[in-house]
């Protein structure tokens, strides 16, 4: 018998082998057949979906959980232009935390909204005592005040306040680390925030580092999400590459770094895994310090490498000879180059064909690094939403000719390279559909088309979300399509983004998100239930 049998749906599978079907049998947790072989089948539970769209569940293969979490729980500048405001938020915040000399956090910083940054003198004038900490909304800057600089050794380097990349990591390190139950309750807020949006898996981009790290025993605070129930959806952990080192393994291991006991990409099970192993090698467009191959428009600077590039090539060296998949930053087409060649030589030095390498982001890709994307088998993982909310603002701070080149999607695809779908939440909108209607339109939210050569179809940009998300997190047996055998994640929508007008697809209802056969709780609007019937 059933658990359950889904009816009276458009189910579109992203399986080549049976695109499309009306019926879905599941039995504990997975589903087991479509149309003909579940129609006849006794079920415990039979829901008519009343002829709505279902999809696997979205993969969003780059997030940062804990970060968006306690970024809700956080006060925020976001949106604020004008220096007074922002600072009687920062004041507000401090008049909160009590005695002089505990850190205070602010979200929400972005230049941009001030037109410049703001400075350590200006904090002190609303910190009295306190160590305030405004990070940037990139994650790759922050501005602090003048307690928290005289914390820091003098070679940091920073301007009035303004930290960033490696200097920002240095002021983050002097930060007591989050609990492990504060992150838990982070992670599960906003594991639930993904549901509503039609995700069930993602991948956490980036553990135990000093960018994005919030504690040395994070992986610890996902094992107890899960333990406790606050883990709602998959996760796949990638840890930051700076937790290697030297290990004394078997020379004939050829292992040079490694995590503790030699724990790499794949330890764990579909609901909770070990990942890719991330390494940064620069920062972001929006703080300006991606690197480019030559100046931002208007700038007298190219961005930054995290580090000098043969420390970095050693890193991806390194963790390629240990058996990792590795998830290369590689934001500006500078980057881009470093991360290639790296991979280039680890691949030389030991092949690995079905490593699947990443490189996140890849946000500024110049045509003659294409073929070398596919030639070594790299995904691209892309946030198509960073164009639909900042493509203006990226647009001009590229110029005319390398503007079509951002965040690419049809070149990628063109060249056999996977293209991958994910947000980098909470950086910017977590929306899958939104996110699909950017690659089909390439339009920002103003309408200024960024690329537009570089527009998929609607069916490429879905499986960007579902097969090729799974395929870049070895995930594919489990989730990605709707096949017997893989797990029943799965999203039911109030349309079918193949039948509307692009410019709707962003604005289609998430009425239910399903993981392991069951519906995730509060998800579907109270409107939309009693549509559907139980029988």
């Amino acid at each position: 018998m059933l658990c359950t049998r889904l009816t009276n749906a458009r189910f579109l599978t992203m399986d080549p082998d049976r695109p499309v079907a009306h019926d879905l049998g599941i039995w504990r947790g997975r589903i087991v057949g479509l149309d003909e072989a579940v129609t006849s089948l006794p079920a415990r539970e039979v829901i008519d979906l009343q002829g709505a769209t279902v999809l696997p569940g979205f993969v969003d293969a780059h997030v940062h959980l804990a970060w968006a979490g306690l970024k809700e729980n956080t006060p925020s500048i976001a949106g604020l232009a004008r220096t007074d405001d922002v600072l009687a938020v920062v004041a507000e915040a401090v008049a909160r935390e009590g005695p002089p000399g505990a850190w205070v956090s602010v979200a929400g910083y972005d230049q941009r909204a001030l037109g410049r940054h703001l400075t350590a003198a200006e904090l002190d004038t609303v910190s009295h005592g306190h160590k305030v900490f405004l990070l940037h909304d990139s994650g790759h800057g922050c501005v602090v005040n003048s307690a928290v600089l005289g914390l820091l050794p003098a070679s940091v380097p920073h301007g009035n306040g303004f930290l960033a990349e490696g200097a920002m990591g240095a002021a983050r390190a002097l930060r007591p680390p989050h609990s492990q139950r504060e992150l838990a309750e982070a992670i599960g807020r906003a594991g639930r925030t993904c549901l509503a949006e039609g995700i069930t898996a993602c991948a956490e981009a980036g553990i135990g580092g000093t960018l994005f790290g919030h504690s040395p025993v994070e992986l610890g605070a996902y094992q107890l999400a899960r333990e406790q129930g606050l883990l709602p959806l998959r996760v796949q952990l990638m840890v930051a590459a700076e937790r290697l080192r030297t290990a004394a393994g078997h020379e004939a291991d050829g292992i040079p770094r490694a995590l503790d006991l030699g724990l790499r990409t794949g330890f764990g099970d579909s609901r909770l895994s070990v990942g890719a192993l991330k390494i940064y090698t620069d920062g972001g467009m929006m703080a300006r310090t991606a690197a480019l191959g030559a100046p931002y428009e208007g700038l007298d600077h190219s961005g930054q490498l995290q580090d000098d590039p043969d420390v970095l090539t050693e890193a991806i060296v390194d963790g390629h000879l240990a058996g990792w998949q590795l998830a290369v930053h590689a934001i500006g087409d500078r980057a881009a180059q470093l991360a290639l060649d790296a991979l280039e030589r680890a691949q030389r030095l030991r092949p690995r064909p079905g490593a699947r390498h990443r490189i996140e982001h890849a946000g500024l890709i110049r045509p003659d690094q294409l073929p070398r994307f596919a030639r070594l088998g790299v995904s691209a993982v892309v946030q198509p939403n960073f164009l639909r909310r900042f493509g203006d603002d990226y647009a001009a701070i590229m110029g005319e000719e390398r503007a079509p080149w951002l965040y690419r999607g049809r070149a990628f695809l063109d060249h056999g390279i996977p293209l991958v779908g994910s947000s980098d939440r909470p950086v910017t909108d977590g929306s899958p559909l939104r996110a699909v209607q950017f690659m089909v339109e390439r339009a920002s939210e103003s309408g200024q088309l960024i690329g537009p050569d570089e527009g998929v179809t609607v069916d490429e940009a879905l499986r960007a979300y579902t097969v090729a998300g799974a395929y870049a997190c070895h995930w594919e047996e489990h989730v990605g399509s709707l096949a017997p055998g893989k797990s029943a994640d799965l999203v039911v929508l109030g349309d079918d983004p193949r039948r509307v007008d692009p410019s709707r697809i962003g604005d289609i209802e998430v009425v239910a998100t399903y993981v392991d056969g069951s519906p995730a709780e509060k998800t579907a609007p109270a409107s939309a239930s009693p549509h559907w019937t139980r029988k």
